[in-house]
């Protein structure tokens, strides 16, 4: 278990593509159980530990997780993401080029519950939920593009479906649409970073989680621009192969 923040409210870390956030019908052990033990056996607690569970990742996604270490810090955070005051950045490899370098993507989405699956329309229909997001080309090798993302809502599937439907599938992402799986299992969808105020002490905070430990990850990684500074409006093209 990789922690990327901890104070008395919350606790972040990077999960993993081989977890699940929650308990689910798997059955096997979610990371806010793992993270109750780790916890307690931390700080030697004897009776319970608290763990809330703010907002999920798909279980073959990376990336930045956030738990409530309290019930006051669950309930206000639970009202930020409902607001939409906390930013969700991700950032996603995929085979085939989007259309502009950068763009919103705006579609209705409509859930399949047998399937665990979501189709986008480009127009409104019935039982559908708007999904919008924005996206840029961050950097790219001779096969692969990185795009970083931002979530401006919270659908099922929502960046993998809407991806998909430009005719950009994330990689390793058979459900909808890519060619192969990934060889170390997952895809490649990371959640890099939440950025909101502090339920508690109003301070600022951007959790970022490390990229998998995988080669092509770094090598498109390791090549962005320092933190804070502006992507370049050309891209940053790498001579690597996949």
């Amino acid at each position: 278990m990789e922690i990327i923040y901890e104070d008395n409210h919350l606790i972040a870390v990077n999960k993993s593509a081989h977890e699940i956030v929650q308990g689910d019908k798997t059955g096997d052990r979610p990371l806010s159980e793992s993270l109750k033990a780790f916890l307690k056996d931390k700080y030697a607690k004897p009776g319970n530990v608290f763990i809330g569970v703010i907002h999920r990742l798909d279980r073959p996604v990376t990336g930045t997780v956030v738990f409530a270490k309290t019930s006051k810090a669950l309930q206000r955070m639970n009202e930020k993401f409902r607001l939409g005051e906390v930013r969700k950045i991700y950032w996603a490899i995929v085979k085939n080029p989007p259309p502009k370098r950068e763009g919103e993507l705006i579609h209705w989405l409509v859930r399949n519950e047998q399937q665990n699956k979501s189709y986008a329309s480009d127009v409104e229909q019935p039982n559908a939920q708007q999904a919008i997001l924005h996206y840029r080309t961050a950097a790219a090798s001779e096969y692969y593009h990185l795009l970083e993302i931002e979530l401006k809502t919270g659908r099922h599937h929502q960046i993998r479906c809407q991806l998909a439907k430009i005719g950009c599938p994330v990689r390793g992402d058979l459900k909808y649409g890519a060619d192969h799986s990934n060889p170390q299992g997952g895809i490649s969808l990371h959640a890099r970073s939440l950025s909101f105020v502090h339920p508690v002490t109003r301070q600022p905070l951007c959790l970022t989680a490390p990229v998998p430990e995988e080669r092509l990850w770094k090598a498109l990684a390791d090549t962005l621009p320092t933190e804070n500074t502006p992507f370049s409006p050309d891209g940053i093209l790498l001579p690597d192969k996949p």
